[in-house]
């Protein structure tokens, strides 16, 4: 009896700990951060459109059902003046009172989705994990697309002129103590 009461316990014992060992997990995580290059900035970001936007995307099949993934994109489009492109022939002197300076024209530095904000709020209709993996790939690059489309049709680049005249102007002005007139290439 004791001996049947000893094995039971050691059954139990070993039950639960081999439970234990396989729903227990372990996550490693091995890091090597190389840096592959070094770049000179010289742009000036002017203006920063904070966007949000709602995105579906459904393919549809004759047999099987639609696939369809609904993803809430939260990011950022920005507009910058590159300095570096100013050379010194497009800074004129008028005479001993005013200066024309050209600058290049504003330009998209960067679309950039927030992954921390943004969600995939929905995936169906997918069989397969790398089907589901592929669609929620083309739902970010949409998103950033649409991101980039709506900062155009908003006139960011316009907002970007605008505010580099009104931050130059008053700056140059006070450097040199003479009328400033802004021009874009």
């Amino acid at each position: 009896m004791l001996v049947a009461l000893v094995i039971t316990g050691f059954l139990v014992f070993l039950f639960f700990y081999i439970k234990h060992q396989f729903t227990t997990t372990r996550t490693e995580v091995s890091e090597d951060v190389m840096v592959s290059r070094i770049v000179s900035m010289g742009k000036l970001e002017l203006v920063k459109y904070a966007m949000k936007d709602v995105v579906e995307k459904k393919e549809l099949h004759i047999i099987l059902p639609d696939s369809r993934v609904l993803f809430v994109a939260v990011g950022e489009v920005t507009a910058c003046i590159d300095l570096t492109k100013v050379k010194k022939a497009d800074i004129v002197q008028h005479g001993q009172d005013s200066v024309s300076v050209t600058l290049p024209k504003p330009e998209i530095c960067y679309v950039k989705l927030d992954h921390q904000k943004s969600r995939v709020y929905d995936v169906s209709g997918v069989w397969f994990p790398n089907k589901a993996k592929t669609m929620v790939e083309d739902v970010y690059k949409i998103a950033e697309k649409k991101m980039l489309t709506t900062a155009g049709q908003m006139n960011l680049l316009g907002r970007a002129q605008k505010n580099a005249s009104l931050i130059f102007q008053p700056f140059l002005e006070n450097v040199s103590n003479k009328k400033v007139v802004i021009q874009f290439k």
